[in-house]
Protein backbone atom coordinates (compact mmCIF):
# COMPACT_ATOMS: atom_id res chain seq x y z
CA UNK A 1 0.00 0.00 0.00
CA UNK A 2 1.29 3.45 -0.97
CA UNK A 3 0.34 6.34 1.27
CA UNK A 4 0.61 9.11 -1.36
CA UNK A 5 0.80 8.92 -5.16
CA UNK A 6 1.63 12.31 -6.60
CA UNK A 7 1.15 15.40 -4.48
CA UNK A 8 3.90 16.91 -6.69
CA UNK A 9 6.64 15.04 -4.76
CA UNK A 10 7.69 13.65 -1.40
CA UNK A 11 9.99 16.64 -0.98
CA UNK A 12 6.94 18.81 -0.24
CA UNK A 13 5.32 16.35 2.18
CA UNK A 14 6.71 17.82 5.40
CA UNK A 15 5.90 21.50 4.80
CA UNK A 16 3.12 21.17 2.24
CA UNK A 17 2.92 22.35 -1.34
CA UNK A 18 3.54 26.11 -1.50
CA UNK A 19 0.66 28.47 -2.07
CA UNK A 20 1.43 30.26 -5.34
CA UNK A 21 2.25 33.92 -5.14
CA UNK A 22 0.43 36.65 -7.07
CA UNK A 23 -0.15 36.21 -10.80
CA UNK A 24 0.93 38.74 -13.40
CA UNK A 25 -1.36 41.77 -12.90
CA UNK A 26 -1.25 42.95 -16.53
CA UNK A 27 1.16 44.02 -19.22
CA UNK A 28 4.71 44.70 -18.04
CA UNK A 29 7.83 46.12 -19.65
CA UNK A 30 11.12 45.00 -18.08
CA UNK A 31 14.77 44.52 -18.94
CA UNK A 32 14.77 40.72 -18.71
CA UNK A 33 11.87 38.26 -18.62
CA UNK A 34 12.59 34.74 -17.38
CA UNK A 35 10.00 32.09 -18.26
CA UNK A 36 10.06 29.20 -15.78
CA UNK A 37 10.46 29.15 -12.02
CA UNK A 38 12.68 26.09 -11.63
CA UNK A 39 16.38 26.02 -10.89
CA UNK A 40 17.40 27.42 -14.30
CA UNK A 41 15.11 30.42 -14.05
CA UNK A 42 15.84 31.06 -10.38
CA UNK A 43 19.62 30.82 -10.75
CA UNK A 44 19.51 33.07 -13.83
CA UNK A 45 17.47 35.71 -12.03
CA UNK A 46 19.72 35.42 -8.97
CA UNK A 47 23.01 35.90 -10.80
CA UNK A 48 21.67 38.67 -13.03
CA UNK A 49 20.31 40.64 -10.10
CA UNK A 50 23.48 40.16 -8.06
CA UNK A 51 25.60 41.37 -11.01
CA UNK A 52 23.34 44.31 -11.98
CA UNK A 53 20.94 45.25 -9.15
CA UNK A 54 19.32 47.94 -11.30
CA UNK A 55 17.98 45.40 -13.82
CA UNK A 56 14.20 45.06 -13.91
CA UNK A 57 13.61 41.29 -14.00
CA UNK A 58 10.26 39.50 -14.19
CA UNK A 59 10.05 35.75 -13.64
CA UNK A 60 6.91 33.94 -14.85
CA UNK A 61 5.90 30.53 -13.49
CA UNK A 62 2.74 28.63 -14.42
CA UNK A 63 2.22 27.01 -10.98
CA UNK A 64 4.73 27.78 -8.23
CA UNK A 65 8.52 27.97 -8.17
CA UNK A 66 9.90 24.44 -7.95
CA UNK A 67 6.77 22.75 -9.33
CA UNK A 68 8.62 20.89 -12.09
CA UNK A 69 11.78 18.80 -12.03
CA UNK A 70 13.45 21.19 -9.59
CA UNK A 71 11.07 20.08 -6.85
CA UNK A 72 10.85 16.41 -7.83
CA UNK A 73 14.36 15.21 -8.71
CA UNK A 74 16.52 12.67 -6.90
CA UNK A 75 18.60 15.24 -5.05
CA UNK A 76 21.84 14.53 -6.92
CA UNK A 77 24.02 17.65 -6.85
CA UNK A 78 26.84 16.22 -8.97
CA UNK A 79 29.18 17.06 -11.82
CA UNK A 80 27.66 15.05 -14.68
CA UNK A 81 26.26 16.87 -17.68
CA UNK A 82 24.43 15.80 -20.81
CA UNK A 83 26.56 15.55 -23.95
CA UNK A 84 30.17 15.37 -22.76
CA UNK A 85 31.18 12.67 -25.24
CA UNK A 86 29.42 14.39 -28.12
CA UNK A 87 31.05 17.73 -27.25
CA UNK A 88 34.47 16.06 -27.18
CA UNK A 89 33.90 14.51 -30.62
CA UNK A 90 32.44 17.68 -32.15
CA UNK A 91 34.48 20.47 -30.54
CA UNK A 92 37.60 18.64 -29.38
CA UNK A 93 38.59 17.03 -26.11
CA UNK A 94 39.97 20.30 -24.73
CA UNK A 95 36.56 21.98 -24.94
CA UNK A 96 34.88 19.08 -23.16
CA UNK A 97 37.61 19.04 -20.48
CA UNK A 98 37.08 22.76 -19.89
CA UNK A 99 33.36 22.25 -19.43
CA UNK A 100 33.91 19.30 -17.12
CA UNK A 101 36.25 21.35 -14.95
CA UNK A 102 33.66 24.11 -14.65
CA UNK A 103 31.00 21.52 -13.81
CA UNK A 104 33.26 20.12 -11.07
CA UNK A 105 33.56 23.61 -9.62
CA UNK A 106 29.82 24.20 -9.95
CA UNK A 107 29.06 21.57 -7.30
CA UNK A 108 30.97 23.68 -4.78
CA UNK A 109 29.38 26.86 -6.14
CA UNK A 110 25.91 25.58 -5.26
CA UNK A 111 26.99 24.40 -1.80
CA UNK A 112 28.73 27.70 -1.02
CA UNK A 113 25.95 29.90 -2.39
CA UNK A 114 23.30 28.02 -0.45
CA UNK A 115 25.31 28.53 2.74
CA UNK A 116 25.93 32.21 2.00
CA UNK A 117 22.23 32.83 1.33
CA UNK A 118 21.12 30.79 4.38
CA UNK A 119 19.31 28.18 2.30
CA UNK A 120 18.97 25.00 4.37
CA UNK A 121 18.58 22.25 1.76
CA UNK A 122 19.88 19.27 3.80
CA UNK A 123 23.11 19.39 1.81
CA UNK A 124 25.71 16.72 2.61
CA UNK A 125 28.78 16.61 0.29
CA UNK A 126 29.30 12.85 0.48
CA UNK A 127 30.19 12.32 -3.18
CA UNK A 128 28.72 9.91 -5.73
CA UNK A 129 28.89 6.12 -5.46
CA UNK A 130 27.96 4.03 -8.50
CA UNK A 131 27.92 0.26 -8.19
CA UNK A 132 28.17 -2.67 -10.60
CA UNK A 133 26.08 -5.76 -9.86
CA UNK A 134 26.86 -7.93 -12.89
CA UNK A 135 29.87 -8.71 -15.08
CA UNK A 136 28.71 -6.46 -17.94
CA UNK A 137 28.12 -3.63 -15.49
CA UNK A 138 31.61 -4.18 -14.12
CA UNK A 139 32.93 -3.92 -17.68
CA UNK A 140 31.15 -0.58 -18.11
CA UNK A 141 32.44 0.60 -14.73
CA UNK A 142 36.04 -0.05 -15.84
CA UNK A 143 35.45 1.83 -19.08
CA UNK A 144 33.87 4.72 -17.16
CA UNK A 145 36.83 5.03 -14.76
CA UNK A 146 39.27 4.94 -17.66
CA UNK A 147 37.31 7.63 -19.51
CA UNK A 148 37.30 9.86 -16.43
CA UNK A 149 41.11 9.81 -16.37
CA UNK A 150 41.03 11.66 -19.69
CA UNK A 151 39.40 14.59 -17.88
CA UNK A 152 42.01 14.87 -15.12
CA UNK A 153 43.59 12.82 -12.36
CA UNK A 154 41.81 12.03 -9.12
CA UNK A 155 38.35 12.40 -10.55
CA UNK A 156 37.07 8.92 -9.70
CA UNK A 157 38.26 6.22 -7.34
CA UNK A 158 37.66 2.65 -8.44
CA UNK A 159 36.51 0.40 -5.59
CA UNK A 160 36.50 -3.34 -5.19
CA UNK A 161 33.40 -5.17 -4.00
CA UNK A 162 34.38 -4.95 -0.33
CA UNK A 163 35.33 -1.27 -0.51
CA UNK A 164 32.08 -0.35 -2.25
CA UNK A 165 30.00 -2.34 0.25
CA UNK A 166 31.76 -0.60 3.13
CA UNK A 167 30.33 2.68 1.85
CA UNK A 168 26.84 1.36 1.04
CA UNK A 169 25.87 -2.27 1.52
CA UNK A 170 24.12 -2.88 -1.79
CA UNK A 171 23.37 -6.57 -2.26
CA UNK A 172 25.32 -8.26 -5.04
CA UNK A 173 27.87 -5.49 -5.49
CA UNK A 174 30.90 -6.56 -7.56
CA UNK A 175 32.62 -3.19 -7.60
CA UNK A 176 32.06 0.52 -7.49
CA UNK A 177 33.26 3.95 -8.50
CA UNK A 178 33.30 6.90 -6.12
CA UNK A 179 33.65 10.55 -7.09
CA UNK A 180 34.07 13.44 -4.64
CA UNK A 181 32.14 15.80 -6.93
CA UNK A 182 28.69 15.23 -5.47
CA UNK A 183 26.33 16.06 -2.64
CA UNK A 184 22.93 15.02 -1.43
CA UNK A 185 20.30 17.74 -1.34
CA UNK A 186 16.60 18.13 -0.55
CA UNK A 187 15.44 19.48 -3.93
CA UNK A 188 12.32 21.37 -2.87
CA UNK A 189 14.14 23.13 -0.05
CA UNK A 190 16.71 24.42 -2.53
CA UNK A 191 13.97 25.64 -4.90
CA UNK A 192 12.03 27.32 -2.09
CA UNK A 193 15.17 28.94 -0.74
CA UNK A 194 16.19 30.30 -4.13
CA UNK A 195 12.70 31.69 -4.70
CA UNK A 196 12.86 33.46 -1.33
CA UNK A 197 16.27 34.93 -2.12
CA UNK A 198 15.40 36.23 -5.61
CA UNK A 199 12.26 37.86 -4.27
CA UNK A 200 14.40 39.51 -1.61
CA UNK A 201 16.71 40.84 -4.30
CA UNK A 202 13.79 42.59 -5.99
CA UNK A 203 12.98 40.18 -8.81
CA UNK A 204 9.28 40.34 -9.75
CA UNK A 205 8.07 36.74 -9.37
CA UNK A 206 4.64 36.00 -10.85
CA UNK A 207 3.24 32.53 -10.17
CA UNK A 208 0.03 30.91 -11.47
CA UNK A 209 0.98 32.60 -14.74
CA UNK A 210 1.20 30.18 -17.68
CA UNK A 211 3.08 31.38 -20.73
CA UNK A 212 1.52 30.24 -23.99
CA UNK A 213 4.04 31.70 -26.41
CA UNK A 214 7.43 33.37 -26.46
CA UNK A 215 7.68 35.71 -29.44
CA UNK A 216 10.91 37.04 -30.96
CA UNK A 217 11.81 40.66 -31.37
CA UNK A 218 13.03 42.27 -34.56
CA UNK A 219 13.32 45.75 -35.94
CA UNK A 220 11.71 48.04 -33.39
CA UNK A 221 9.73 45.25 -31.80
CA UNK A 222 11.06 43.74 -28.59
CA UNK A 223 10.67 40.06 -27.61
CA UNK A 224 7.75 39.17 -25.39
CA UNK A 225 6.11 36.44 -23.34
CA UNK A 226 2.34 36.07 -23.78
CA UNK A 227 0.14 34.99 -20.87
CA UNK A 228 -3.64 35.01 -20.22
CA UNK A 229 -3.14 37.97 -17.88
CA UNK A 230 -1.00 40.20 -20.02
CA UNK A 231 2.16 40.35 -22.11
CA UNK A 232 5.64 40.91 -20.71
CA UNK A 233 7.89 42.78 -23.12
CA UNK A 234 11.62 42.81 -22.41
CA UNK A 235 15.08 43.39 -23.80
CA UNK A 236 15.62 39.63 -23.57
CA UNK A 237 13.18 36.79 -22.90
CA UNK A 238 14.87 33.68 -21.51
CA UNK A 239 13.19 30.29 -21.77
CA UNK A 240 13.85 28.08 -18.72
CA UNK A 241 11.03 25.56 -19.08
CA UNK A 242 13.00 22.26 -19.43
CA UNK A 243 10.55 19.29 -19.52
CA UNK A 244 7.55 21.58 -20.05
CA UNK A 245 9.00 23.26 -23.16
CA UNK A 246 6.73 21.23 -25.48
CA UNK A 247 3.73 23.12 -24.07
CA UNK A 248 4.88 26.39 -25.65
CA UNK A 249 3.63 27.40 -29.08
CA UNK A 250 6.00 26.12 -31.76
CA UNK A 251 8.18 24.14 -29.35
CA UNK A 252 6.47 20.72 -29.34
CA UNK A 253 9.41 18.99 -31.03
CA UNK A 254 12.24 21.00 -29.43
CA UNK A 255 12.83 18.82 -26.36
CA UNK A 256 11.12 15.59 -25.47
CA UNK A 257 9.58 15.43 -21.96
CA UNK A 258 11.01 12.20 -20.52
CA UNK A 259 9.35 10.76 -17.43
CA UNK A 260 11.24 9.75 -14.33
CA UNK A 261 9.61 8.36 -11.20
CA UNK A 262 10.58 7.92 -7.56
CA UNK A 263 9.55 6.17 -4.38
CA UNK A 264 10.32 7.08 -0.79
CA UNK A 265 10.19 4.48 1.97
CA UNK A 266 9.09 5.00 5.52
CA UNK A 267 11.93 6.03 7.87
CA UNK A 268 14.09 2.94 8.32
CA UNK A 269 15.27 1.73 11.75
CA UNK A 270 18.76 2.03 13.20
CA UNK A 271 19.45 -1.68 12.78
CA UNK A 272 18.91 -1.39 9.03
CA UNK A 273 21.42 1.43 8.77
CA UNK A 274 23.88 -0.43 10.99
CA UNK A 275 23.86 -3.22 8.40
CA UNK A 276 23.81 -1.10 5.24
CA UNK A 277 26.00 1.78 6.36
CA UNK A 278 25.54 4.76 4.04
CA UNK A 279 27.04 6.93 6.74
CA UNK A 280 28.56 9.33 4.22
CA UNK A 281 25.14 10.06 2.69
CA UNK A 282 26.59 9.51 -0.79
CA UNK A 283 24.15 9.67 -3.67
CA UNK A 284 23.85 6.20 -5.21
CA UNK A 285 23.58 4.97 -8.79
CA UNK A 286 24.40 1.90 -10.85
CA UNK A 287 25.67 0.85 -14.28
CA UNK A 288 22.46 -0.68 -15.61
CA UNK A 289 21.19 0.58 -18.97
CA UNK A 290 17.87 1.63 -17.39
CA UNK A 291 19.73 2.97 -14.41
CA UNK A 292 18.51 3.78 -10.91
CA UNK A 293 19.41 6.65 -8.58
CA UNK A 294 18.92 6.99 -4.84
CA UNK A 295 19.74 8.88 -1.69
CA UNK A 296 19.48 8.45 2.08
CA UNK A 297 17.23 11.29 3.17
CA UNK A 298 17.73 13.52 6.18
CA UNK A 299 15.03 11.58 8.05
CA UNK A 300 16.55 8.17 7.19
CA UNK A 301 14.38 7.01 4.30
CA UNK A 302 15.55 5.65 0.98
CA UNK A 303 14.37 7.78 -1.93
CA UNK A 304 14.92 5.80 -5.13
CA UNK A 305 14.11 6.53 -8.75
CA UNK A 306 14.17 5.21 -12.30
CA UNK A 307 12.52 5.72 -15.68
CA UNK A 308 9.22 3.80 -15.36
CA UNK A 309 7.00 4.62 -18.35
CA UNK A 310 9.45 6.85 -20.20
CA UNK A 311 7.23 8.97 -22.44
CA UNK A 312 3.58 9.91 -22.96
CA UNK A 313 2.23 10.21 -26.50
CA UNK A 314 2.15 13.74 -27.86
CA UNK A 315 4.67 15.07 -25.31
CA UNK A 316 2.00 15.11 -22.61
CA UNK A 317 3.08 15.62 -19.00
CA UNK A 318 1.78 14.26 -15.72
CA UNK A 319 -0.76 15.76 -13.34
CA UNK A 320 0.93 16.82 -10.09
CA UNK A 321 3.35 13.90 -10.09
CA UNK A 322 0.92 10.99 -10.22
CA UNK A 323 2.47 7.79 -11.60
CA UNK A 324 1.40 4.34 -12.75
CA UNK A 325 1.04 1.24 -10.58
CA UNK A 326 3.45 -0.74 -12.80
CA UNK A 327 6.11 1.95 -12.35
CA UNK A 328 5.76 1.63 -8.59
CA UNK A 329 6.17 -2.14 -8.90
CA UNK A 330 9.33 -1.73 -10.99
CA UNK A 331 10.90 0.61 -8.44
CA UNK A 332 9.84 -1.65 -5.58
CA UNK A 333 11.64 -4.56 -7.25
CA UNK A 334 14.83 -2.48 -7.59
CA UNK A 335 14.62 -1.44 -3.95
CA UNK A 336 14.21 -5.04 -2.79
CA UNK A 337 17.09 -6.30 -4.96
CA UNK A 338 19.46 -3.60 -3.77
CA UNK A 339 18.40 -3.64 -0.13
CA UNK A 340 16.80 -6.96 0.94
CA UNK A 341 16.66 -5.63 4.49
CA UNK A 342 14.12 -3.05 3.33
CA UNK A 343 11.92 -5.59 1.55
CA UNK A 344 9.15 -5.17 4.12
CA UNK A 345 9.49 -1.42 4.40
CA UNK A 346 6.40 0.59 3.59
CA UNK A 347 6.46 2.89 0.56
CA UNK A 348 5.17 6.20 1.87
CA UNK A 349 5.24 8.27 -1.32
CA UNK A 350 5.55 7.82 -5.09
CA UNK A 351 5.74 10.56 -7.67
CA UNK A 352 6.97 11.39 -11.16
CA UNK A 353 8.21 14.33 -13.18
CA UNK A 354 9.54 15.18 -16.61
CA UNK A 355 13.00 16.15 -17.78
CA UNK A 356 13.98 17.74 -21.07
CA UNK A 357 15.74 15.55 -23.66
CA UNK A 358 17.18 17.07 -26.87
CA UNK A 359 17.40 14.87 -29.97
CA UNK A 360 21.18 14.44 -29.55
CA UNK A 361 20.99 14.21 -25.71
CA UNK A 362 23.17 17.35 -25.35
CA UNK A 363 22.34 20.24 -23.03
CA UNK A 364 22.49 23.73 -24.54
CA UNK A 365 22.50 27.39 -23.57
CA UNK A 366 22.07 30.28 -25.98
CA UNK A 367 21.18 33.94 -26.42
CA UNK A 368 20.23 35.11 -29.91
CA UNK A 369 20.81 38.86 -30.00
CA UNK A 370 18.84 39.36 -33.22
CA UNK A 371 15.59 38.01 -31.73
CA UNK A 372 16.31 38.79 -28.08
CA UNK A 373 15.47 35.19 -27.14
CA UNK A 374 17.61 32.96 -24.95
CA UNK A 375 17.26 29.55 -23.40
CA UNK A 376 19.01 26.85 -21.42
CA UNK A 377 18.11 23.24 -20.74
CA UNK A 378 17.95 19.76 -22.17
CA UNK A 379 19.76 18.43 -19.12
CA UNK A 380 18.56 14.81 -19.57
CA UNK A 381 18.25 14.35 -15.81
CA UNK A 382 21.59 15.92 -14.85
CA UNK A 383 20.23 19.38 -14.18
CA UNK A 384 20.65 20.04 -10.47
CA UNK A 385 24.19 21.34 -10.95
CA UNK A 386 24.01 22.20 -14.66
CA UNK A 387 21.21 24.68 -13.98
CA UNK A 388 23.58 26.69 -11.82
CA UNK A 389 26.14 26.84 -14.62
CA UNK A 390 23.32 27.76 -17.02
CA UNK A 391 22.26 30.66 -14.79
CA UNK A 392 25.79 32.07 -14.63
CA UNK A 393 26.28 31.60 -18.37
CA UNK A 394 23.01 33.33 -19.26
CA UNK A 395 24.03 36.18 -16.94
CA UNK A 396 27.24 36.67 -18.91
CA UNK A 397 25.46 36.40 -22.27
CA UNK A 398 22.76 38.91 -21.30
CA UNK A 399 25.34 41.36 -19.95
CA UNK A 400 27.48 40.98 -23.07
CA UNK A 401 30.48 39.59 -21.23
CA UNK A 402 33.10 37.52 -23.03
CA UNK A 403 34.06 35.02 -20.32
CA UNK A 404 35.29 31.49 -19.87
CA UNK A 405 31.67 30.41 -19.43
CA UNK A 406 30.45 31.91 -22.71
CA UNK A 407 33.22 30.03 -24.54
CA UNK A 408 32.15 26.57 -23.35
CA UNK A 409 31.03 24.10 -26.05
CA UNK A 410 27.38 23.93 -25.07
CA UNK A 411 26.90 27.66 -25.77
CA UNK A 412 25.18 27.94 -29.13
CA UNK A 413 25.25 24.17 -29.74
CA UNK A 414 22.69 23.38 -32.45
CA UNK A 415 20.28 20.45 -32.04
CA UNK A 416 17.81 19.14 -34.60
CA UNK A 417 14.17 18.68 -33.65
CA UNK A 418 12.51 15.44 -32.62
CA UNK A 419 10.53 13.41 -35.14
CA UNK A 420 6.76 14.00 -35.31
CA UNK A 421 4.31 11.58 -33.72
CA UNK A 422 3.88 8.67 -33.73
CA UNK A 423 7.54 8.21 -34.62
CA UNK A 424 8.98 9.69 -31.44
CA UNK A 425 6.56 7.74 -29.21
CA UNK A 426 7.41 4.49 -31.01
CA UNK A 427 11.12 5.27 -30.93
CA UNK A 428 11.35 6.12 -27.25
CA UNK A 429 9.19 3.17 -26.19
CA UNK A 430 11.28 0.81 -28.32
CA UNK A 431 14.53 2.27 -26.99
CA UNK A 432 13.64 1.72 -23.34
CA UNK A 433 12.15 -1.70 -24.07
CA UNK A 434 15.56 -2.58 -25.53
CA UNK A 435 17.41 -1.24 -22.48
CA UNK A 436 15.19 -3.21 -20.11
CA UNK A 437 15.67 -6.35 -22.24
CA UNK A 438 19.44 -5.84 -22.16
CA UNK A 439 19.37 -5.48 -18.37
CA UNK A 440 17.37 -8.70 -18.07
CA UNK A 441 19.88 -10.55 -20.26
CA UNK A 442 22.78 -9.30 -18.19
CA UNK A 443 21.10 -10.07 -14.87
CA UNK A 444 20.49 -13.61 -16.15
CA UNK A 445 24.22 -14.19 -16.52
CA UNK A 446 25.39 -12.67 -19.79
CA UNK A 447 29.13 -12.02 -19.50
CA UNK A 448 29.39 -8.91 -21.69
CA UNK A 449 27.26 -5.86 -22.47
CA UNK A 450 24.18 -6.86 -24.45
CA UNK A 451 24.30 -5.96 -28.17
CA UNK A 452 20.65 -4.89 -27.81
CA UNK A 453 21.80 -1.96 -25.68
CA UNK A 454 24.55 -1.03 -28.13
CA UNK A 455 22.03 -0.84 -30.96
CA UNK A 456 19.65 1.22 -28.80
CA UNK A 457 22.48 3.66 -28.05
CA UNK A 458 23.21 4.13 -31.74
CA UNK A 459 19.57 4.58 -32.72
CA UNK A 460 18.81 7.01 -29.89
CA UNK A 461 21.90 9.16 -30.38
CA UNK A 462 23.11 8.57 -26.79
CA UNK A 463 26.44 6.99 -27.80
Amino acid sequence: MVAVNGGVSFWYAADGVPQPGPALPGDRDVDVCVVGGGYTGLWTAYYLKKAEPSLRIALLERRFCGYGASGRNGGWLYNGFAGRGAFARTYGLGSAVAMQRVMDESVGEVVETAAAERIDADIVPGGVLEVARSRPQLERLRAYVEAERGYGDGRVERLGAKEAAERIGVAGTLGGAWSPYGARIQPAKLARGLARVVRGLGVEVYESTPVGAILPGGGRRRPRAVTPYGTVTAGQVLRATEGFTAGLRGERRTWLPMNSAMVATEPLPAEFWAEVGWQGREVLGDFAHAYMYAQRTADDRIALGGRGVPYRFGSRTDSDGGTQVETVRQLRRILDRFFPGAARARIDHVWAGVLGVPRDWCATVELDRASGLGWAGGYVGSGVTTTNLAGRTLRDLVLGRDTELTGLPWVGHSVRRWEPEPLRWLGVRAMYAAYHAADRQEAAGRATTSPIARVADLVSGRH
